[in-house]
Parts: structure tokens; C-alpha cells; sequence
């Protein structure tokens, strides 16, 4: 049995009509095409509602959307399931949720990782695929999309209730995967929290666990015997010139006579489409890809450049934290008047050591950190 699992894509204005076309040998080149229609089972990632209202959630970051016919384009390539347990679906709110699950139950198309309420959201897909039963659950970090008491949503990662559902899963099925959405976005590194999480997946029965949402192919781990991956790129997301979103990775899993084994095919964008890897762009890929994986073996290392990436992202966390004053225009005009050097005063000015030291324990304390998203929610009509 033959199975392949695809990371994030969305159909996008520059090739939606290939989509609604269903022309996926144009989208992916024959030699993609062949591998994919050479598989039994293919599962990737939907990062986008499929609808075709505009209703776009207040949320920080973009608000995606996709044309319901671009479903046959997804179709054509061969998507057997999909996860929709990720920080996009609910782009669009309710309607756009409703009108992505209908438009994949009229085109065959399973799927898993929402709901109506929690316990729908959690329910893990199941199938039979030459005889050998596979059980998927899907889950992501706490974002915009996540089911709530009031709305639905997507499954959100949870320690106290994901881990046991993987534990119950693994009674129901031969061989076990976990897609975890989440992971900061092109960091090719997991960080302390995200490998704990993973490895304890693969404690609890996960025979392969997948990190998605990082747009940037990063490592891999033998972990207890078994694989997680820790960021695949996109599978075909045309929507940045970031060298991070060039390239990708498509998983393939091989079961033979009772034993899962990994393989990598992989992948480079061209233009508004996506192509298999040849040649010296193969290889390059995949050396990177195992250099980072080696790294990871070594604590050090690993810590180093999860660090490294940690303190280039600095100026950009002090500004998350900081709200609306980075937003203005009389911010924006000063920072270009003094050539970005208004940045690092302001920052300076705002945020002394004691300053930081409260930032940090505001995040850090789970007490202090779920009172602040309470009362957000409270006073912003978020929840």
C-alpha cells in the first residue's frame, strides 16, 4: 500500500481557472502527475475556504478564499482527504466553512479536523485502503479558526484531550498519522514545545507525525522507531517570492508485509504551478533537508538555530506585542525618515529590561496568559 501526503495548497487567482479546469497536468507537470496517480491514497492540506461569498473574519494576517468550482482542480489531482484543521478554514466564518464542506461531499472528497462543536472537530478519519486501515487525526495550534463553545471551527491541539484521542485511535486502526498544523512560519527548526508535542504523538501510537503550516521545508526525526517530519513547504501556494516557499517535500508511505517505510519526492514551484524535483535541484533539496536533520540530532546544534532564528524574529515579536502604534502612519514616516533606525529607538525606549521581564511573564504564566485572551476576547466581541 502506497500512501502520499501533500502539505498546504490553495487554488489563487493566478491559477484558479487551471482548477476550475480541472488541467492538472498543466498544475503539475507529468512526472508529479504520475507519482501522484501512482499512489493508493493521497492526503493533503485545504488552507483555504471554498466559497464564493466574500465574508472575511476579523483577524490579524490575511483572510484566503477560493471559487467553489476550483474543486475539481483538487479533485483531478487526486485528493482523497484532506485536513481542514488549520488556521485559514474559518477565513470566510461559518458560510465559508459550510460551503467548503458541501462542495468536497459533492465531490467525494473525505475530510476531517472541524466541526459544529469539539467533539465533531475531534473525530479522526478512518479508511481501509487495500485492506490495511489507516487512521488519521488532525489537529492545529490555537489561532483564528479554532471551534468554540459558540462557533464552529477547527480541532485545536489540546495536551489534556489530543493525546488521548490519539491513544483511543490507535485501538481502531493498523497504522496511525498525525498532521499538526502549526509551527512558526519559516523556521526550518521545531521548536522545544513543538518536538515534546510530537514525540509524545508518537508515545501515545502515531506511526508518522507531520508538522505543516511553516511554508519551509525543515527536518526530520527518528524518533522511538518511528518518523516526524517538521515542515513539508507548500505543495502549491502561489502566493509569495520567499525563497522558503520555492521548494517542498511530498511524503510517501510504503507498507510492506506489516512495516511502514518513509520516502521524500521532492518539489519545486514554477511560477503559479508546482513541479517534481530533478537532477542537481533534487538533490540540493534533499541535502539541505538531511543537514538540518542532522543538526536536530545534536542538541547544541538544534538549540543554536532554533535561537538564531528566535533573535531575528526580535524586533518583529516586540511589535506583535506592541498592538497598534506600528501600525501608524506617523510611525511608518518616522522609521523611513531616520532609515529604519526608529525602529530599534522605539523599541529601546519601550521595552527596558524590566519591561521585558513582564512581556515575559504576561506570555510565559498559563494564569496570566489566559486572563489576557479572556479579556480581549471580552472587550473586542471576539469569541
Amino acid at each position: 500500500m502506497k500512501l502520499l501526503i501533500g502539505a498546504d495548497f490553495v487554488p489563487t487567482n493566478t491559477n484558479s481557472e487551471l482548477f476550475k479546469n480541472a488541467n492538472t497536468e498543466e498544475l503539475l507537470g507529468k512526472k508529479l502527475k504520475d507519482v501522484l496517480d501512482s499512489a493508493d491514497y493521497r492526503i493533503f492540506n485545504l488552507e483555504t475556504p471554498l466559497t464564493d461569498s466574500v465574508t472575511p473574519i476579523a483577524k490579524c494576517g490575511p483572510c484566503l478564499r477560493a471559487d467553489t468550482a476550483t474543486v475539481a482542480g483538487i479533485k483531478g489531482i487526486g485528493a482523497d482527504f484532506l485536513t481542514l484543521a488549520n488556521n485559514h478554514i474559518m477565513d470566510q466564518g461559518v458560510q465559508g466553512l459550510y460551503s467548503t464542506t458541501q462542495a468536497l461531499q459533492s465531490a467525494g472528497i473525505a475530510y476531517a479536523g472541524v466541526g459544529d462543536t469539539l467533539t465533531e472537530a475531534s473525530v479522526p478519519h478512518i479508511v481501509t485502503v487495500e485492506g490495511i486501515k489507516i487512521g488519521i487525526y488532525c489537529c492545529v495550534e490555537h489561532e483564528f479558526t479554532i471551534v468554540t463553545e459558540k462557533n464552529p471551527g477547527a480541532n485545536p491541539y489540546d495536551p489534556l484531550v489530543s493525546f488521548d484521542a490519539v491513544r483511543d485511535l490507535r485501538e481502531k486502526c493498523d497504522y496511525l498519522i498525525v498532521l499538526y498544523h502549526g509551527g512558526k512560519e519559516y523556521c526550518r527548526y521545531p521548536s522545544p514545545g513543538v518536538r515534546r508535542m510530537c514525540q509524545k504523538f508518537v508515545d501515545c501510537g502515531a506511526d508518522i507525525v507531520i508538522c505543516q503550516h511553516t511554508h519551509c521545508i525543515g527536518c526530520e526525526e527518528d524518533y522511538a522507531g518511528k518518523k516526524i517530519v517538521y515542515g513539508q513547504g507548500n505543495f502549491l501556494f502561489d502566493h509569495s517570492a520567499k525563497e522558503e516557499w520555492q521548494t517542498s517535500l511530498l511524503v510517501e508511505c510504503d507498507v510492506t508485509e506489516g512495516k511502514m517505510s518513509i520516502a521524500y519526492h521532492p518539489l519545486q514551484k514554477t511560477g503559479n504551478l508546482v513541479r517534481l524535483a530533478e537532477d542537481a535541484a533534487a538533490e540540493r533539496i534533499m541535502n539541505d533537508f538531511y543537514t538540518r536533520s542532522q543538526e536536530l540530532r545534536s542538541d547544541e546544534m538544534w538549540r543554536k538555530r532554533y535561537r538564531e532564528f528566535a533573535l531575528k524574529s526580535y524586533e518583529q515579536l516586540l511589535f506583535r506585542a506592541n498592538g497598534k502604534v506600528n501600525q501608524s502612519f506617523f510611525f511608518r514616516v518616522m522609521n523611513r525618515l531616520f532609515g529604519g533606525r526608529w525602529v530599534k529607538w522605539y523599541l529601546n525606549a519601550c521595552y527596558d529590561r524590566q519591561a521585558k521581564l513582564v512581556l515575559r511573564n504576561t506570555v510565559e504564566s498559563e494564569s496570566w496568559r489566559e486572563l489576557l485572551i479572556e479579556a480581549i476576547n471580552a472587550t473586542s466581541n471576539m469569541d
